[in-house]
């Protein structure tokens, strides 16, 4: 068979070497944080749904994050965990539900970034320009904001996962634990140059964008809290700043840690570790953070608890 024209219809998951003694360990363990993060961001996203005390720009523009939280690791934790107790030659997928499961965890790690340079720029006009804050975040502001936010990656993505799905295929296997541009684009033995440059592209205009906008809107924040003698909106905006940053740290050092890693071909098994991580501990921890470190979401818990 012309291995040029041929698509394989069921693809093969390698998957973690996981050894038998932590097979059960690492199941709990993936299970009960998986459980943990659907609790917690849909806690969330029903608590500020239901009081009307926090519908209010900042809250708004933050739902998208715990909705994104479970989006993302829904695409890639039940996967996992039902191959956790397989044999690496009885792990199977489709190839359109490979297709699916790489575009929602594209889109997912996108729209990580995007959704926090929105939260980043609300967070620039409240500090900087508080008495025009209401004029400027209107609701039909948060609703360009958030269609951005979300429309953007959606068109992004398909171009990124569009290019890799019309290669054809000379190998069935995938080498990671799930479904991904990567190693999809792998699968094929045809010249893969476009999906590189765009992948390339695609990657820096992204960190560019979300580096730059986090930096230019936090560098306005500093000069003005040095300059300013308010102690009221120094303390605010330190509240409210290091909340966001330390969710955009994680969720930043948890993608760079795999790039690095792909330079490491000795490494894939920390690469496959830290895939899977990426897909977890953010969505893990954002919730917690916001829970603790928002005043009006942890009243919130508060009362209820």
């Amino acid at each position: 068979m012309d291995n040029q024209t041929f698509r394989f219809s069921t693809l093969r998951i390698e998957g973690l070497k996981v050894a038998p003694e932590f097979t059960y360990p690492a199941f709990i363990l993936l299970l009960f944080m998986y459980v943990f993060i659907m609790i917690l961001n849909l806690g969330l996203l029903v608590l500020i749904f239901f009081e009307n005390n926090l519908h209010n720009p900042m809250h708004v523009l933050f739902c998208n994050l715990p909705l994104n939280d479970v989006i993302g690791p829904t695409a890639v934790v039940p996967t996992i965990l039902g191959y956790v107790f397989k044999e690496s030659s009885e792990r199977y997928v489709g190839y359109v539900e490979c297709i699916i499961q790489a575009y929602v965890t594209h889109f997912f790690s996108t729209t990580s970034h995007s959704i926090l340079m929105i939260m980043a720029v609300d967070r620039y006009v409240a500090i900087c320009n508080p008495l025009r804050y209401t004029t400027i975040m209107t609701n039909k502001m948060v609703a360009k904001l958030t269609a951005s936010a979300w429309g953007v990656p959606a068109i992004l993505v398909a171009v990124l996962i569009g290019l890799t799905a019309r290669l054809s295929h000379c190998t069935s296997t995938i080498f990671n634990p799930f479904c991904d541009n990567a190693s999809l684009f792998k699968l094929s033995c045809e010249d893969t140059s476009i999906n590189n440059i765009y992948g390339l592209t695609f990657t820096v205009v992204l960190l560019v964008s979300s580096v730059g906008t986090v930096l230019i809107t936090y560098l306005h924040i500093v000069v003005l809290c040095v300059t300013s003698k308010n102690k009221q909106m120094q303390s605010k905006a330190m509240k409210t700043c290091s909340t966001h940053l330390a969710v955009y740290v994680i969720m930043f050092v948890s993608g760079l840690i795999i790039v690095l890693l792909h330079r490491f071909p000795n490494l894939s098994e920390n690469r496959k570790v830290a895939s899977i991580m990426l897909n977890v501990v953010p969505p893990f921890l954002n919730p917690i953070i916001y829970g603790v470190q928002t005043k009006e979401i942890r009243l919130k818990i508060v009362q209820l608890f």
